[in-house]
């Protein structure tokens, strides 16, 4: 029992020596972040035809930490997923330590891409709709406050979401889920994904098919991708199994 307790204990300052690290590095981005503000600030409205209005002063804090947080936290994602994978690598098998920790940068890498395919793909395109769908009835004014709000919308979910491929590929590999789970689950996962989209969406109709869309197709990569893990890890299992077995029988 105390063997036990022990345990428990040990994981738990383990499980806050991860977090406590976390954080540090998502501060340390943040004040990197807050220090080149104004130049991602130029660089987001470069293209817009109106100059953003603020309502107060506390509207300009907001916007400076808004866009500080965005850089953190992409900045802190392979840290901690690097902390995760520490985390749980002493209960993994020699084969499972090499994979998983492959799919680290690919979490880094698919977050910007999803930031990206928010921003230069999704964001134009709704922002244009909404925009024309006013016309000449009314004065488009931006205030800087919901114009931020509105790129975190359109980009932040799409960064998030774009891990989901990665995220099933690891979860795979530790045996967690596997492609006929998935596959079961499909109708759903769909369900889920079309609330998202209307969530994170405008509310129009041409908003919400834009973003279901690709999440929709996220998943049928999710699933593919899953397959050839799950295939690899059950080739990667027995031949562990079996080398196994060989040591066993040298060792008697």
């Amino acid at each position: 029992m105390e063997d036990k307790e022990l345990n428990l204990v040990e994981h738990l300052d383990e499980l806050r020596k991860r977090l406590i690290i976390s954080v540090a590095a998502f501060l340390v981005f943040f004040v990197v972040g807050f220090m080149y503000v104004e130049e991602i600030y130029k660089w987001l409205v470069r293209d817009l035809d109106v100059k953003l209005i603020v309502l107060g002063p506390s509207d300009i804090i907001w916007v400076y930490f808004m866009i500080a947080s965005v850089i953190a936290i992409a900045a802190t994602i392979p840290i901690l997923a690097l902390q995760i994978w520490l985390f749980v690598k002493p209960a993994l098998k020699p084969f499972e330590k090499k994979i998983s920790l492959s799919y680290i940068p690919a979490l880094f890498v698919l977050f910007i891409v999803g930031l990206c395919f928010g921003y230069f793909v999704i964001l134009p395109t709704v922002l244009n709709f909404l925009v024309e769908l006013g016309g000449d009835m009314l004065v488009t004014n931006f205030t800087a406050d919901k114009y931020f709000r509105f790129i975190l919308h359109m980009t932040i979910p799409f960064g998030v979401l774009f891990e989901l491929p990665v995220v099933v590929m690891f979860l795979t590999s530790l045996g967690i889920l596997n492609p006929y789970a998935l596959t079961k689950i499909r109708k759903f996962a769909y369900f889920a994904l079309i609330l998202i989209a209307i969530v994170i969406s405008p509310p129009d109709f041409m908003s919400d098919f834009l973003v279901a869309i690709p999440l929709l197709f996220l998943y049928e990569i999710s699933i593919n991708l899953s397959k050839i893990v799950y295939k690899r890890k059950m080739k990667k299992e027995k031949e562990w199994q079996k080398n196994s077995e060989f040591e066993t029988i040298d060792e008697n």
